[in-house]
Protein backbone atom coordinates (compact mmCIF):
# COMPACT_ATOMS: atom_id res chain seq x y z
CA UNK A 1 0.00 0.00 0.00
CA UNK A 2 0.91 3.37 -0.73
CA UNK A 3 0.48 5.71 2.22
CA UNK A 4 0.48 9.68 2.58
CA UNK A 5 0.49 11.71 5.89
CA UNK A 6 0.08 15.51 6.28
CA UNK A 7 1.20 17.19 9.19
CA UNK A 8 4.24 14.54 9.60
CA UNK A 9 6.21 16.34 12.06
CA UNK A 10 3.77 16.69 14.56
CA UNK A 11 3.15 14.73 17.49
CA UNK A 12 0.65 11.88 16.26
CA UNK A 13 1.82 12.11 12.55
CA UNK A 14 5.56 11.65 13.49
CA UNK A 15 5.00 8.54 15.36
CA UNK A 16 2.72 7.13 12.45
CA UNK A 17 5.55 7.71 10.12
CA UNK A 18 7.68 6.05 12.10
CA UNK A 19 4.98 2.96 12.18
CA UNK A 20 4.51 3.18 8.79
CA UNK A 21 7.94 3.07 7.89
CA UNK A 22 8.36 -0.12 9.96
CA UNK A 23 5.29 -2.07 8.40
CA UNK A 24 5.69 -4.44 5.27
CA UNK A 25 2.11 -3.89 4.17
CA UNK A 26 3.36 -0.16 3.27
CA UNK A 27 5.61 -0.05 0.27
CA UNK A 28 6.15 3.54 0.29
CA UNK A 29 4.93 6.94 2.63
CA UNK A 30 5.06 9.94 1.30
CA UNK A 31 4.93 12.62 3.92
CA UNK A 32 3.81 16.78 3.49
CA UNK A 33 4.59 19.02 6.52
CA UNK A 34 6.38 22.30 7.58
CA UNK A 35 9.54 21.45 8.24
CA UNK A 36 12.55 18.57 7.35
CA UNK A 37 12.23 15.17 9.07
CA UNK A 38 12.63 11.61 8.24
CA UNK A 39 16.06 11.57 6.93
CA UNK A 40 16.90 8.02 7.36
CA UNK A 41 13.64 6.18 6.97
CA UNK A 42 13.34 3.78 4.27
CA UNK A 43 10.31 4.14 2.05
CA UNK A 44 9.64 7.53 3.60
CA UNK A 45 9.49 10.44 0.90
CA UNK A 46 9.24 13.61 2.58
CA UNK A 47 8.13 16.85 1.08
CA UNK A 48 8.37 20.55 2.52
CA UNK A 49 5.33 22.12 1.28
CA UNK A 50 2.93 25.57 1.57
CA UNK A 51 -0.29 24.47 3.10
CA UNK A 52 -1.24 27.76 2.00
CA UNK A 53 -0.63 25.87 -1.61
CA UNK A 54 -2.13 22.68 -1.74
CA UNK A 55 -2.79 22.67 -5.27
CA UNK A 56 0.76 22.67 -6.15
CA UNK A 57 1.65 19.82 -4.56
CA UNK A 58 -2.02 17.64 -5.62
CA UNK A 59 0.62 15.18 -7.73
CA UNK A 60 1.96 14.35 -4.00
CA UNK A 61 -1.76 13.67 -2.68
CA UNK A 62 -1.62 10.22 -4.99
CA UNK A 63 -1.77 6.39 -3.08
CA UNK A 64 -3.79 4.47 -1.26
CA UNK A 65 -4.71 5.68 2.16
CA UNK A 66 -4.49 9.58 3.47
CA UNK A 67 -3.53 10.02 7.29
CA UNK A 68 -4.27 13.30 8.08
CA UNK A 69 -2.94 14.52 11.39
CA UNK A 70 -2.59 18.10 10.59
CA UNK A 71 -3.20 20.30 13.97
CA UNK A 72 -2.09 23.31 15.95
CA UNK A 73 -2.90 25.57 18.76
CA UNK A 74 -4.32 29.12 19.36
CA UNK A 75 -1.43 29.96 21.26
CA UNK A 76 0.60 29.08 18.49
CA UNK A 77 -1.37 29.80 15.43
CA UNK A 78 -1.98 33.25 17.29
CA UNK A 79 -5.55 33.35 16.89
CA UNK A 80 -8.58 31.11 16.63
CA UNK A 81 -9.16 31.92 12.70
CA UNK A 82 -5.40 30.91 11.77
CA UNK A 83 -5.85 28.03 13.96
CA UNK A 84 -8.60 27.33 11.65
CA UNK A 85 -7.03 27.52 8.80
CA UNK A 86 -4.88 24.78 9.64
CA UNK A 87 -6.93 22.92 11.64
CA UNK A 88 -9.58 22.89 9.30
CA UNK A 89 -9.35 24.25 6.01
CA UNK A 90 -5.55 22.95 5.17
CA UNK A 91 -6.86 19.34 6.01
CA UNK A 92 -9.85 19.65 4.38
CA UNK A 93 -8.19 20.74 1.16
CA UNK A 94 -5.72 17.99 1.37
CA UNK A 95 -8.69 15.22 1.27
CA UNK A 96 -10.32 17.00 -1.28
CA UNK A 97 -7.59 16.91 -3.36
CA UNK A 98 -6.60 13.15 -2.36
CA UNK A 99 -10.75 11.86 -2.97
CA UNK A 100 -10.29 14.07 -6.77
CA UNK A 101 -6.89 12.42 -7.27
CA UNK A 102 -8.49 8.54 -6.26
CA UNK A 103 -7.21 7.72 -2.76
CA UNK A 104 -9.66 5.27 -1.37
CA UNK A 105 -9.59 6.18 1.84
CA UNK A 106 -8.82 8.69 4.45
CA UNK A 107 -8.12 7.53 8.19
CA UNK A 108 -8.24 11.08 9.97
CA UNK A 109 -6.89 11.92 13.39
CA UNK A 110 -9.86 14.42 15.46
CA UNK A 111 -10.68 14.80 18.62
CA UNK A 112 -12.93 13.32 21.75
CA UNK A 113 -15.95 15.86 21.93
CA UNK A 114 -15.79 16.92 18.31
CA UNK A 115 -19.13 18.70 17.27
CA UNK A 116 -19.93 21.38 14.95
CA UNK A 117 -22.43 23.04 17.12
CA UNK A 118 -20.26 22.75 20.34
CA UNK A 119 -19.37 25.92 22.36
CA UNK A 120 -16.30 24.95 22.62
CA UNK A 121 -13.80 26.57 19.36
CA UNK A 122 -11.54 23.97 19.45
CA UNK A 123 -14.23 21.04 19.92
CA UNK A 124 -16.37 22.96 17.06
CA UNK A 125 -13.49 23.11 14.89
CA UNK A 126 -12.59 19.34 15.18
CA UNK A 127 -17.06 18.73 14.76
CA UNK A 128 -16.99 20.77 11.12
CA UNK A 129 -14.15 19.19 9.97
CA UNK A 130 -15.73 16.16 10.20
CA UNK A 131 -19.14 16.75 8.85
CA UNK A 132 -17.09 18.26 5.63
CA UNK A 133 -14.90 15.48 5.17
CA UNK A 134 -18.05 13.48 5.34
CA UNK A 135 -19.32 14.63 2.03
CA UNK A 136 -15.87 13.65 0.08
CA UNK A 137 -15.96 10.62 -2.11
CA UNK A 138 -14.10 8.64 -0.70
CA UNK A 139 -14.75 4.66 -0.34
CA UNK A 140 -13.94 4.61 3.49
CA UNK A 141 -13.78 7.33 5.97
CA UNK A 142 -12.07 6.54 9.73
CA UNK A 143 -12.25 9.37 11.82
CA UNK A 144 -10.53 8.96 15.22
CA UNK A 145 -11.49 10.58 18.57
CA UNK A 146 -8.41 10.28 21.04
CA UNK A 147 -8.82 12.69 24.15
CA UNK A 148 -5.64 14.81 25.63
CA UNK A 149 -2.44 12.84 23.82
CA UNK A 150 0.33 12.19 25.55
CA UNK A 151 4.36 12.05 24.07
CA UNK A 152 7.29 13.42 23.29
CA UNK A 153 6.12 17.08 21.88
CA UNK A 154 8.66 19.78 20.18
CA UNK A 155 8.02 22.42 22.67
CA UNK A 156 6.40 23.18 25.89
CA UNK A 157 2.44 23.33 26.29
CA UNK A 158 2.37 23.78 29.86
CA UNK A 159 -1.47 23.29 29.81
CA UNK A 160 -1.00 20.01 28.04
CA UNK A 161 1.60 18.45 30.40
CA UNK A 162 -0.52 19.77 33.65
CA UNK A 163 -3.47 18.13 31.92
CA UNK A 164 -1.43 15.01 31.51
CA UNK A 165 -0.73 14.75 35.01
CA UNK A 166 -3.91 16.04 36.55
CA UNK A 167 -6.69 13.56 34.35
CA UNK A 168 -5.69 10.62 34.96
CA UNK A 169 -6.48 11.15 38.80
CA UNK A 170 -9.93 11.95 38.24
CA UNK A 171 -10.90 9.63 35.21
CA UNK A 172 -11.52 6.59 36.92
CA UNK A 173 -15.02 7.73 37.91
CA UNK A 174 -18.67 6.71 35.80
CA UNK A 175 -18.74 8.75 32.42
CA UNK A 176 -14.71 10.38 32.43
CA UNK A 177 -13.41 7.42 30.85
CA UNK A 178 -13.34 8.69 27.79
CA UNK A 179 -11.15 11.86 28.54
CA UNK A 180 -8.62 10.03 30.04
CA UNK A 181 -4.82 10.77 28.10
CA UNK A 182 -3.39 8.44 25.48
CA UNK A 183 -0.12 8.14 24.16
CA UNK A 184 0.71 8.71 20.61
CA UNK A 185 1.47 6.10 20.01
CA UNK A 186 -1.46 3.83 20.96
CA UNK A 187 -3.16 6.40 18.19
CA UNK A 188 -0.95 6.30 15.96
CA UNK A 189 -1.03 2.20 15.55
CA UNK A 190 -4.90 2.39 15.66
CA UNK A 191 -4.74 4.63 12.37
CA UNK A 192 -2.61 1.85 10.98
CA UNK A 193 -5.23 -1.06 11.99
CA UNK A 194 -8.28 0.73 10.51
CA UNK A 195 -6.41 1.60 7.39
CA UNK A 196 -5.91 -1.76 7.14
CA UNK A 197 -8.56 -3.58 8.28
CA UNK A 198 -11.90 -1.28 8.07
CA UNK A 199 -14.70 -2.27 5.34
CA UNK A 200 -17.26 -0.16 6.27
CA UNK A 201 -18.02 3.10 4.17
CA UNK A 202 -17.77 5.17 7.46
CA UNK A 203 -16.57 4.16 11.08
CA UNK A 204 -16.00 6.59 13.95
CA UNK A 205 -13.24 5.49 17.06
CA UNK A 206 -14.38 7.00 20.42
CA UNK A 207 -11.48 6.69 22.90
CA UNK A 208 -13.41 4.61 25.67
CA UNK A 209 -14.27 2.18 23.05
CA UNK A 210 -11.08 1.48 21.00
CA UNK A 211 -8.31 2.68 23.24
CA UNK A 212 -9.67 1.39 26.14
CA UNK A 213 -6.58 -0.82 28.48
Amino acid sequence: MQAIVIGATGLVGTSLTQQLAANERFSSITTLARRTAFKDLDKVNHHLVDFAALESHADLLTGDVLFSTLGTTKKQAGSLDAQRIIDVDYQLKAADIAARNGVAHLVLVSSSGANAQSANPYLQMKGALEDAVKQLPFQRISILQPSLLKGPRVGTRLGEVAGQMIMPLFTWAPGLRKYRPIHCDVVAAKMIGVALGQNQPLATYRLQEVFAP
